[in-house]
């Protein structure tokens, strides 16, 4: 099987640990490892180098190569600019397709967690098995959730329609993208839904036919002119657009988040919901449900009676934010360039 690991992200949202010249994917703060390493070490060692792909974009390539040594020169491909993970997928495939590769494919994002990475290689070896058997389909993963999370999408899991070896897979009823919380929170209780990691295998020409037929004109752009390919997703342009019977759902339990915000760091990294998450040198006082990251080793940072903040102090630059905020920063980083202030960014 074919594994294309994207990883040209700027991470905007988790500013200021994550930098246009530094993303968040080469940040080494889960135990002295970057996020990128903890996807290619869960996946190099059962697939092999000579398998793996790995998309990014043409400031990112050196500082991509230096962190993944054994990553192959020829397996980068360059996503000459940003214009969201649909046409980044379509151009991925257009490498494979180039170098006359067939079969299994599988999607994989270089900014997550899992805390059981074999039952992750698990589940793909057991997705690898049901493309090989019928390659006309997508097999979506879906984690088990561990709480009602709405920042995240779910899946809608149905009845058990197979088995292969000793793991069950199960009819695809839909998706729910990022719920209210009264509506995330019916969802959860109901057991009917799982986490939407994002993670879907297929078979090459599979994946090939359904962009030429869902968005032939963004392929056509991929292959022609990039820079004016529609900005669009990968889920809006194919995902969200198929036929519910042409995808199945494999059932994983592999502790897996996505930091994709601050917020949500604290979120992948907490033990319950209340405790404070902290990194460097940090003393809280009467603070709950707090994120606390301080960068800089000659300073402390206190708190007193914070609830539902994030505070992240690096060498440049500090942010103080509530919980339920966090979506602005995105906004903030536009003031930022607008004012003049790039060199923040």
């Amino acid at each position: 099987m074919k594994i294309i690991i994207f990883a040209g992200g700027v991470g905007t949202r988790f500013w200021p640990i994550s930098r246009r010249k530094f993303p968040k994917q080469f940040q080494k703060i889960f135990n002295g490892q970057s996020t990128l390493e903890l996807a290619w070490q869960r996946i190099a060692p059962y697939f092999g180098a000579e398998n793996i792909y790995l998309q990014t974009t043409p400031e990112l390539k050196n500082l991509t190569l230096k962190e993944l040594t054994g990553l192959k020169k020829d397996h980068i491909i360059i996503e000459p600019e940003r214009r969201n993970n649909g046409p980044a997928v379509c151009l991925a495939l257009q490498k494979l397709i180039q170098e006359n590769k067939s079969g299994p494919v599988a999607i994989l994002w270089a900014d997550h967690l899992m805390d059981q990475p074999q039952e992750f290689v698990k589940n793909l070896k057991t997705a690898e098995k049901l493309i090989q058997e019928n390659p006309n389909r997508f097999i979506f993963l879906a984690e088990q959730p561990r709480f009602a999370n709405n920042n995240l999408g779910w899946i809608h899991v149905g009845e058990k329609v197979g088995r292969i070896g000793k793991c069950d897979y199960f009819k695809f009823l839909g998706w729910q993208y990022k719920p209210k919380q009264a509506e995330c929170h019916k969802i959860f209780e109901s057991g009917e839904y799982f986490w939407n990691p994002g993670y879907f295998i297929s078979s090459i020409k599979f994946l090939n036919d359904q962009f030429q037929k869902l968005a032939p004109e963004m392929c056509q752009s991929v292959k022609n002119d990039y820079a004016h390919a529609p900005k669009i997703s990968f889920d809006q342009a194919i995902i969200e657009r198929l036929d519910l019977s042409q995808a199945v759902i494999l059932k994983t339990n592999m502790g897996w988040s996505d930091p994709g915000s601050l917020y949500a760091l604290k979120e992948a990294l907490q033990k319950s919901q209340d405790e404070n998450v902290i990194q460097g040198k940090v003393f809280n006082l009467d603070s709950q449900d707090c994120l606390v990251y301080n960068f800089e080793d000659k300073k402390l940072l206190t708190t007193v009676g914070l609830e539902g903040q994030v505070v992240i102090n690096t060498r440049d630059a500090l942010i103080v934010v509530p919980k339920d905020k966090v979506k602005q920063i995105t906004e903030l980083l536009e003031k930022l360039e607008q004012e003049g202030l790039a060199e923040y960014l």
